[in-house]
């Protein structure tokens, strides 16, 4: 690795998977509870998902954006269904989806823009505006103006900030890498109605929960919002680069672009994706249910707190995890750190009972060992 820049510790070489399983180099086998940030919702070489490859690479898989593609169009529609918005601009990343969605505000307002306390929204300038964690943007600076943040899950603290110098609310319905934050139930209707009392603009930052990962395609149907804008990425073509941010809101011909964005190769995997979480979303919660339980049945005094929605779960403890995540690498678990004293679970949302099973136990060994 030594031609790579330095921006991610990594240890582990992985050459295949299968299922919600990975192999490295030397044909170990792991449990994978990361599922590529959420990126593998429906499981590494789906066999849906690998039809769909070899057929889409033997056809077409990009002639740009200067031309028509049945393919976006038939997502874009699909998208538009889901979401209950009516426009979708193709990037090919979380971060690119943001950014489309800070030009689509700016495109109609040059107010401020609210974001939350420990938000994450992407590390390109614009998302990375949004974003609060100091440690992200503290040798980038100056970053785009135009942004504040408030305290997420304190409502007041919002209509204390909201006035009409402001143009967009950006929020994630729960908050991922601060470690599964997951605001009281009604504070996302609340934030909508303050928005819609002010005329300010509601960008739902869903880039970790949608994709059915809390069990609705998007977290927002939960609570029965409409937000003005929506970004999406992860999990919508199951680890092809892809990303979409929706809304009623449109760009004109040259106010935006992407060479990659939208072509047919990822919206053709995209669209298979799609089908295969409408299948499994009806058992997504009940997994997580069983998850959280199974965790729950963990008895130790390390744990401070269990805490999830769907699969899409965390456990905080009362010291620093990676001791424990580094013991489950080495008995074949693959879990993910956030923050120092939170390990994140974010499976594919295929996962069955018995993988569930599996995970628990070699936790349960190595928060014994630690």
């Amino acid at each position: 690795m030594i031609h790579l820049m330095n921006t991610y510790k990594r240890n582990l070489y992985l050459e295949k998977g299968n299922g919600s399983y990975v192999y490295d180099i030397n044909g170990k086998k792991y449990l994978d509870l990361i599922g590529g940030i959420a990126t593998c919702s429906v499981g590494h070489s789906n066999p849906e998902i690998v039809k769909v490859i070899n057929e889409q690479s033997n056809k077409l898989i990009t002639a740009s954006n200067l031309f028509c593609s049945k393919s976006q169009e038939l997502l874009a529609k699909k998208l538009s269904e889901l979401s209950g918005l009516n426009k979708c601009f193709f990037s090919n990343s979380g971060t690119e989806a943001v950014e489309a969605a800070i030009k689509l505000v700016r495109k109609h307002s040059n107010k401020k823009i609210i974001a939350m306390k420990n938000s994450f929204h992407g590390r390109t300038f614009g998302s990375l505006s949004a974003t609060w964690n100091p440690k992200f943007k503290n040798n980038f600076e100056p970053l785009l103006p135009g942004f504040v943040h408030v305290d997420f899950n304190n409502i007041k603290a919002l209509k204390k900030e909201i006035d009409n110098k402001t143009a967009a609310v950006i929020i994630e319905p729960i908050q991922g890498e601060a470690g599964i934050i997951i605001p009281s139930e009604g504070y996302l209707k609340e934030v909508e109605s303050l928005c819609k009392k002010n005329n300010v603009l509601l960008i739902i930052d869903e880039i970790q929960t949608g994709n059915g990962r809390t069990g609705k395609y998007f977290y927002y149907q939960h609570e029965n919002v409409k937000p003005d804008i929506v970004t999406l990425a992860k999990g919508l073509a199951n680890g092809f680069p892809i990303g979409v941010t929706i809304s009623d809101l449109d760009f004109e011909p040259g106010d935006h672009g992407s060479t990659f964005g939208g072509n047919d190769f990822c919206c053709n995997v995209a669209l298979k994706t799609i089908d295969i979480i409408e299948e499994l979303l009806p058992g997504v919660e009940e997994k997580g249910d069983y998850f959280t339980s199974k965790l729950s049945e963990i008895k130790s005094s390390k744990i401070k707190e269990i805490r999830g929605k769907g699969l899409m779960i965390a456990v905080e403890f009362f010291e620093e995890v990676e001791p424990i995540v580094k013991k489950c690498l080495e008995n074949g678990l693959l879990i993910n750190k956030v923050q120092k004293k939170v390990i994140r679970f974010l499976p594919s949302l295929t996962i069955s009972i018995e993988e569930i099973d599996t995970g628990i136990e070699i936790l349960k060994g190595a928060i014994k060992d630690d």
